[in-house]
């Protein structure tokens, strides 16, 4: 017979972030509601390409060069409102517009150079385009595949994705030259670990118990791409990121994982693996 696992302590809350629209950068936050579909108002919005129908995302640098360069954040604390409650897009050139406001697709449109709808609703069949960088140990080499997204999300694989610092540390150490911020990475939660190393790897299929309320199952690695090696803000671009993860850790940097039990959580909160 297999024995349960006992409760181990992980680490704490180090950060946390939510991207209220998809492949925009995002918004880090003291505390907030996890709810049936992860970070309460994370991926609430996305982009929808006109000609395609596709959701626009930082996958395809080729097509959407310029995402990683718009901001979103709500405009108001979110509470218990609607995850598509109204967001303020930052342009690249400073100025703002609001989710709800006249004009808004042709304004993002025209900064963009890409005609585009925002919205909160999901097509009834999402799909994205990604293209794969050459580098070695991926599935694909310089190529773009169509992928199809979860239904009725904007999510690419999973509703909340964890981090840990015992990862990026390994990770500078392998690749010295390279950046390794979270902000690379775009995880939810950050954590400041309490081992060393891969550490989130094994944890796959245990439940993460965060605070004194939020339990979430991890259901596995989450496997990068090439939007970790955009530029984005005064990080430069750098295939080395991604190669340094798919030579020493099968690509993988991170987790992902399921909600069992929502409820409030705070940067500082204790975590624990049950």
């Amino acid at each position: 017979m297999s024995q349960a696992h006992s409760i181990t302590p992980a680490g704490s809350v180090a950060a946390l972030w939510r991207y209220p629209v998809k492949s925009m950068m995002g918004e880090e936050l003291n505390g907030t509601q996890v709810t049936a579909r992860g970070i309460a108002g994370d991926r609430a919005y996305a982009l929808i390409d006109r000609a395609t129908g596709k959701v626009a995302s930082a996958k395809n640098p080729q097509r959407w060069p310029g995402l990683f360069r718009f901001r979103a954040a709500y405009a108001q604390p979110l509470g218990n409102a609607s995850p598509a409650a109204p967001v303020w897009i930052t342009l690249p050139d400073g100025a703002t517009v609001a989710s709800g406001q006249e004009g808004v697709d042709q304004i993002l449109s025209g900064a963009l150079g890409r005609a585009v709808v925002l919205q909160s609703q999901v097509p009834d069949n999402p799909s994205l385009e990604e293209y794969w960088p050459a580098v070695e140990q991926l599935a694909r080499q310089d190529q773009v595949t169509d992928e199809a997204m979860p239904p009725a999300t904007f999510f690419d694989c999973a509703t909340v994705h964890l981090l840990t610092t015992g990862t990026l540390d390994r990770l500078r150490g392998l690749y010295p030259a390279g950046r390794f911020e979270p902000r690379r990475f775009r995880p939810n939660i950050v954590i400041a670990a309490a081992a060393e190393g891969f550490v989130e790897n094994s944890w796959v299929g245990r439940t993460v118990a965060i605070g004194p309320e939020v339990r979430l199952l991890v259901t596995g690695a989450t496997g990068r791409c090439v939007m970790t090696t955009l530029a984005q803000g005064d990080l430069p671009r750098d295939l080395g990121i991604l190669r340094t993860a798919a030579q020493h850790n099968q690509a993988h940097v991170g987790i992902y994982a399921s909600v069992v039990r929502g409820g409030a959580i705070r940067s500082g909160d204790e975590i624990h693996l049950e």
